[in-house]
């Protein structure tokens, strides 16, 4: 293989990426809430070699004025566990609130992924930016964008402690003695923070990998902070070539002022992907997606978002300057429509939230398999990325397109793996397994 190899994630959405992907996928619409239909997905991407897939997760559904996507979303952590079964290398990436979780509890769930997979689990580290969630946990507010991340950094460094709690040889198995384990090689928390209180060890041995891989997807300061801490592979959504490129090049940066190896930091951008057998081709099923899509949904879920509810706001004028003339930017999805709204203050919201787009991702790469080739091998060339994560508008049609008519290209330029050198998610990366680690609290 020749150069840096390439990295991919396969991003799995209820029937797609797009907004309007239910509404043209041939499935039962009641598809998305079968064991299979995940299955099938997984399989496809391990044919692919891809290093993973990733589900997201929704702990809290807005109550839109229209109902225009369906609501499928299963824990994530229950639905990897079940693909365990099913596939042999694919990396199992699930997403996990800091804010809205108990450390030990996280800990135990992804660990226990880690072990029935053999090795394969990843945590996509979130602070929940919505505000919609607190009531969902009986919570009478939603803590600030500091506050958020402050606690992030705690809960990762305890659920990191837990991970670490049993030494590598501590099972000894001595069955004639009676001694299953090494009680001197275990290691309680005991920890006292700010924000959390954990005292006892994972009831198991550490994981295959150490510990799960980490995933951050943050785009503000703060959340950059964070996955130059902690993460191993980063998700992002930069609208350009330069900015992925400005992205990496500071995300490195703060990692390696954190003392870690920014080689050891991987940055896999967000694209949303539809393809065809010529460009026009992949252009006219873009351009039918676009059309289905719902102009209520793309303002209302705007604001859900970023922390306002629409009842509050008319769409067909613009946004009120008040809100972005502060200096208070509670979200990285606010930040994005403030400086929108900063920059076109006469621009009705309805028109700001359709030129914003969906979603974390502003990029739509629509083409042909070679394009695609071409602009995956020019953003690494670039020092843009070190892969993607691929985001079909639509599956898992576009995902089996890029398993069978991408891959192959970058295979032959020996630009991606032939097959997995490895059965963890940490080989994939070329990541070694880390050493367990004390901390003092």
């Amino acid at each position: 293989m020749s150069g840096r190899p390439l990295h991919f994630t396969a991003f799995i959405w209820p029937n797609g990426y797009h907004e309007s992907a239910w509404r043209v996928v041939d499935d039962d619409v009641l598809e998305v809430l079968r064991l299979s239909y995940y299955t099938d997905i997984g399989r496809i991407a391990e044919r692919g070699l891809l290093d993973s897939i990733f589900l997201a997760d929704n702990i809290a559904i807005p109550e839109y004025r229209v109902t225009h996507l369906p609501q499928t979303q299963f824990d994530p952590v229950v639905v990897l566990s079940a693909l365990t079964a099913v596939t042999d290398h694919i990396g199992l990436i699930g997403t996990g609130s800091t804010t809205y979780s108990k450390p030990w509890d996280l800990a135990r769930r992804f660990a226990t992924l880690d072990h029935l997979s053999g090795g394969r689990a990843g945590w996509n580290i979130v602070t929940t930016t919505t505000p919609l969630v607190a009531a969902n946990f009986g919570e009478h507010s939603h803590p600030e964008h500091a506050d958020r991340y402050a606690q992030a950094h705690e809960f990762v460094d305890v659920v990191q402690q837990l991970w670490d709690g049993w030494d590598d040889d501590a099972v000894l198995g001595d069955r004639d003695h009676g001694i299953w384990a090494d009680r001197a090689k275990l290691h309680a928390p005991h920890f006292r923070g700010n924000h959390h209180e954990v005292e006892g060890i994972l009831p198991f041995p550490r994981s295959p990998q150490g510990r799960p891989v980490l995933v951050q997807a943050g785009q503000s300061s703060a959340g950059i902070g964070l996955a130059a801490r902690y993460a191993d592979l980063v998700f992002s959504g930069p609208p350009s070539l330069q900015a992925a490129i400005d992205h990496r090049t500071q995300l490195h940066a703060r990692a390696a002022a954190a003392g870690r190896d920014p080689e050891h930091v991987l940055v896999l951008p967000a694209l949303m992907v539809t393809l065809g057998g010529s460009e026009t081709e992949a252009r006219a099923k873009a351009r039918h997606l676009d059309e289905l899509r719902s102009p209520e949904f793309q303002w209302q879920n705007l604001l859900y978002m970023t922390g306002h509810h629409p009842d509050e706001f008319d769409p067909d004028a613009p946004l009120p300057a008040k809100l972005y003339t502060g200096e208070r930017l509670p979200t990285s999805g606010a930040q994005r429509l403030y400086a929108a709204a900063r920059e076109q203050p006469d621009l009705p919201l309805r028109e700001l939230a359709r030129q914003l787009g969906q979603g974390p991702t502003q990029n739509h790469f629509i083409g042909t398999p070679e394009q695609l080739a071409d602009h995956v091998i020019a953003w690494q060339d670039a020092g843009a990325a070190d892969g993607f994560t691929i985001m079909g508008s639509t599956l898992p049609g576009e995902l089996s397109a890029f398993v069978d008519h991408v891959v192959p290209i970058l295979q032959a330029q020996g630009r991606f793996r032939t097959g997995y050198a490895g059965q963890t998610l940490r080989d994939h990366l070329g990541l070694k397994r880390p050493a367990a680690h004390r901390a003092t609290n």
